[in-house]
C-alpha cells in the first residue's frame, strides 16, 4: 500500500500540489493525468523523494514519513525510500559510456552490492522480459527510443521495487516506437506490477491503468476508476479535458 496525504509542494513560493491525497494498492496501476504544470509529475516525485514535499505524510508499506518547512527527511531515509522504487523517466536518462547490461547491472553493484555474476543473471532475465536480449553489448546511442525506453524500465526492475513510478514515459517517442513501450508496461501490469504514472497521453491511461486521477493547477479534481472517469466523469472540468479520447476507447468499453 502506498499512501499520500494532504501533500504540498512549493516551488518558489508557488504551491504546485494542493492538500493531494493518493492511495495506490499493491498490484493496482494508477495514472495521473492533467493538462501541463497541473502537478502530475511532480506528484510522482515526491513518491520517491525526487521532490520533498513540505507538508504532508507518506506511507509506501510499514515505512512513514511526515513532511515540515522545517526539517527534510535524513539521507538514509530518503535512500530508504527510493530503494523500495523503481523510476522511469521521459528522456530514458541511460549512462551513454555503459553498455545495454551495464546500465541495467549498474544500480546492483554499486549500491546493492550484488556480485557480477548475480547482477549480470538479473540483467539478462529483465532484457529478455522487454523483449531486448539481443542488444545486451550495444550502446545506448545505437538503440531507437523505444528500445532505449525498455532498458530504462528494465533497470528500474532490477532491484525488485514495490512500485514501478513511470515519469511520461511514451511522450519522448513517435507512435510506433511508443507502442513498443505500452506493450511492456501492459505486460508488467498483467503481472501484477504495483504502477503509478504521470502521463498526457490518455489512451495509455486508458489501456493500462484501472484507476485515474486527475490533476488540475494542484488539486485533484476528480478520481476513480478508469472506465468511469473517461466514459461518466463527474466533473465538467475532467469531461472537457478527456473529451480528446472519447474516438479511441478500449475495444472493451465499447461493447
Amino acid at each position: 500500500m502506498i499512501r499520500l496525504e494532504k501533500i504540498d509542494k512549493y516551488f518558489a513560493g508557488h504551491r504546485v500540489l494542493d492538500s493531494v491525497d493518493l492511495q495506490l494498492a499493491q498490484g493496482n496501476v494508477t495514472a495521473l493525468i492533467g493538462p501541463s504544470g497541473s502537478g502530475k509529475s511532480t506528484l510522482l516525485r515526491c513518491v520517491n523523494l525526487l521532490e520533498i514535499p513540505e507538508a504532508g505524510s507518506l506511507e509506501i508499506g510499514d515505512q512513514k514519513l511526515t513532511f515540515t518547512q522545517d526539517e527534510r527527511p535524513s539521507r538514509e531515509t530518503v535512500l530508504t525510500i527510493r530503494r523500495r522504487t523503481g523510476m522511469v523517466f521521459q528522456n530514458f536518462q541511460l549512462f551513454p559510456h555503459l553498455t545495454v547490461r551495464q546500465n541495467v547491472m549498474e544500480g546492483l553493484l554499486t549500491v546493492l552490492k550484488w556480485d557480477k555474476e548475480k547482477a549480470r543473471a538479473r540483467a539478462d532475465e529483465l532484457l529478455e522480459k522487454v523483449g531486448i536480449a539481443h542488444k545486451g553489448d550495444a550502446w545506448p546511442v545505437t538503440l531507437s527510443g523505444g528500445q532505449q525506453q525498455r532498458v530504462a524500465i528494465a533497470r528500474a526492475l532490477a532491484p525488485s521495487p514495490e512500485v514501478l513510478l513511470c515519469d511520461e514515459p511514451t511522450s519522448a517517442l513517435d507512435p510506433g516506437l511508443a507502442a513498443e513501450v505500452v506493450e511492456v508496461l501492459k505486460q508488467l501490469a498483467s503481472e501484477g506490477m504495483t504502477m503509478l504514472m504521470a502521463t498526457h497521453d490518455l489512451r495509455l491511461a486508458a489501456t493500462i491503468a484501472r484507476d485515474v486521477v486527475f490533476l488540475n493547477n494542484g488539486v485533484v479534481v476528480e478520481s476513480g476508476p478508469s472506465r468511469d472517469v473517461f466514459m461518466q466523469p463527474k466533473q465538467d472540468e475532467t469531461a472537457r479535458f478527456v473529451s480528446t479520447l472519447t474516438h479511441s476507447l478500449p475495444d472493451a468499453w465499447t461493447e
